[in-house]
């Protein structure tokens, strides 16, 4: 998907535009199986292409000396209902099935997971037996706290996300409503999407790469809410970890990766219920201490644990160890 297309791809309507964005990543991948012999090393994410059947992945497969898949959703899943009916493109995502996906996990000579859970289901597919779950990271030299911990302002509870992901922000729908009749609070809402809650005090910010950083920095608290379900076992928990880097005090769902990065009470909040939702985010509204104590063992988690200098060697591990056990 090239910039063009990313540009439409969440809107309605433009259909000629996307047909458009479309051919064109399948003119780009036919061009690219050209030069797939000459390297040492082809590296997968998510997909080849992402429509139709495993032709395109067989090829390369075929063509490839070495692959590595890197996989980050779990594709194997089928969706709830709920998200089902809730994608943006129903048809659209009716033409991806998890054949393509589970070929190359089959395939791959390494997998790269992004959660223990679907890290255990390629383990099981791989026909070498070799997958690695590698924590999703952020650049934490550039993703710094601003935050000043304290109540002089209204604060602001903040989400980041796309299209595809604002299902999850509906579920706090009356979360923010409720919440609203005990504390003061504003919500900031930064994607490539508008976006209503009346009777809540609200800013919606369209994402920008070149705002992505100022428009964080301005949250006091950050909020990760997910459905418990099969689906969100193999999510990489990016968002928390962003927020974490930022140094916010974070309430996140329990749910699949999430209590392997935070630590309930430590650097944030573990929550499973509805009213469980509104105490914890009505705590850090009213506690600037709380905020305080949360946010700056967040940030230091991230750094240690979640930045790219720390994951980084864990990536190179896997290459070098392609590189030696597929020798050429």
């Amino acid at each position: 998907m090239d910039l063009r297309m990313w540009k439409v791809v969440y809107s309605t309507g433009f259909y000629y535009e996307k047909v458009l964005g479309v051919l064109r990543g399948q003119v780009r991948r036919l061009r690219d199986l050209l030069r797939i012999a000459d390297y040492d090393l082809i590296y997968v994410f998510m997909w080849v292409t992402p429509f139709g059947t495993t032709v395109f992945e067989r090829a390369v497969r075929g063509l490839a000396k070495r692959v590595i898949y890197d996989i980050e959703d779990n594709v194997l899943i089928e969706r709830t209902s709920t998200a089902r009916v809730s994608h943006p493109n129903r048809w659209i995502a009716s033409l991806k099935g998890a054949g393509k996906a589970r070929f190359l996990i089959r395939s791959a000579d390494h997998v790269i997971t992004s959660s223990p859970f679907l890290n255990g289901l390629c383990l099981k597919i791989n026909d070498n037996r070799l997958s690695t779950y590698i924590s999703s990271s952020v650049d934490t030299d550039r993703f710094r706290p601003a935050n000043l911990y304290h109540n002089e302002d209204v604060i602001v509870i903040g989400w980041t996300g796309t299209f595809s992901s604002k299902i999850y922000l509906d579920l706090l729908r009356s979360v923010f409503l409720q919440l609203a009749d005990r504390v003061k609070f504003k919500l900031k809402v930064i994607g490539n999407f508008d976006y209503n809650l009346p009777g809540i005090d609200l800013e919606v910010v369209q994402w920008s790469s070149q705002t992505e950083v100022e428009d964080l920095q301005t949250i006091d608290i950050g909020v990760y809410p997910l459905p418990i379900d099969d689906w969100v076992l193999g999510k990489s928990g990016l968002k928390a970890i962003q927020y974490m880097a930022f140094g916010l005090p974070i309430v996140a769902t329990k749910v699949g990766t999430t209590p392997l990065l935070i630590s309930d009470e430590v650097d944030g909040l573990l929550v499973e219920s509805q009213e469980e939702w509104v105490d914890a985010l009505e705590r850090l509204v009213r506690e600037p201490d709380l905020r305080r104590k949360l946010g700056e063992a967040a940030r230091a988690k991230a750094v240690q644990k979640y930045s790219v200098s720390a994951v980084k060697l864990d990536y190179r591990r896997v290459l070098e160890s392609v590189m030696k056990d597929n020798s050429v």
